[in-house]
């Protein structure tokens, strides 16, 4: 089994299923009615089946199919579908989204070794986990970029930044995929940002602080220009839930450094994330282009 690693997924790197999957599962009792569930399902916005749960220990699925031709009066457990396929917490999410894939199942309950339902993952929630991520692969290869281009060294560090100090380097993002983040920020899954600490200074991180005899300070504004390399639909999503700070991936740059990212945002006029644009998905270029051609 993969060994945590201390930034949430595993040591390797691999996001997990427990990275992603929701906590707070909605289920039904093996004893409750079929008119009982056809009625919550009808009213829920979110869910067309629940895990069928005697306690936290999973007994079957019942989805809305499973209820079309039965009486109402019959318990769920007589109608439930009982060979479940379900996912284990530790499992690499990519497993999880090839599981899905194939069986055409819409939901997997998430179960840890004892039997007992600690989450549930759904498809939605693995193509999420596909897009936008900050891994520490993305993070190295941008800190590799910017040691080749600019013949520097640069060192990263793992701290909260605040929104109001960051400097977007995109115009725009997309409504879709804003709704997407909002949706991660609000069940506590949203990725790391990466940002770029871009203080002016001399010689590498390390030799102006043992030349200083000081520590670099955290505070944002005693450290120079944040400029967002990773992460605008979280930013832009997080600023609508009035979020404050984000965790973030900072790639310390001390030298002064001419980066193509600063330059882009001075272009366009980014200078905090009420400059940065809104585009419905109507409006996606890839959309019109399709359009264009049927």
């Amino acid at each position: 089994m993969d060994v945590p690693a201390a930034d949430g997924g595993t040591a390797d790197g691999k996001p997990t299923v427990k990275d992603y999957m929701t906590r707070e599962v909605a289920t039904v009792s093996p004893d409750a009615t079929v008119g009982e569930v056809a009625h919550r399902i009808v009213e829920s916005d979110e869910h067309n089946g629940y895990p069928v749960c005697d306690g936290r220990r999973v007994e079957g699925f019942v989805n809305a199919r499973d209820l079309l031709l039965a009486d109402d009066q019959e318990p769920i457990f007589k109608v439930m579908s009982k060979d479940l396929i379900v996912a284990h917490p530790d499992m690499d999410v990519n497993d999880a989204a090839r599981v899905i894939l194939r069986s055409g199942i819409q939901k997997l309950p998430v179960v840890d070794d004892a039997g007992n339902l600690v989450g549930i993952i759904s498809n939605t929630d693995v193509i999420r986990s596909q897009i936008e991520r900050a891994t520490p692969e993305k993070v190295g290869k941008l800190m590799r970029t910017l040691e080749s281009i600019h013949d520097t060294e640069v060192e990263q560090t793992r701290r909260e930044v605040a929104l109001e100090d960051l400097t977007p380097t995109q115009g725009k993002v997309y409504a879709d995929e804003l709704e997407g983040r909002t949706y991660e920020l609000e069940r506590g899954l949203a990725e790391p940002l990466v940002v770029i600490d871009c203080a002016p200074g001399s010689g590498t991180p390390e030799e102006s602080r043992e030349a200083s005899g000081e520590e670099r300070p955290a505070s944002s504004d005693e450290a120079g220009d944040l400029l967002l390399a990773d992460g605008h639909h979280r930013v832009m999503a997080a600023d609508r839930l009035d979020i404050e700070e984000m965790d973030a991936y900072v790639i310390l740059v001390d030298e002064d450094v001419d980066l193509g990212m600063a330059k882009t945002a001075e272009k366009e006029g980014l200078e905090s994330l009420a400059d940065v644009q809104v585009v419905d998905y109507a409006r996606h270029p890839l959309v019109e282009t399709t359009k264009r051609l049927q």
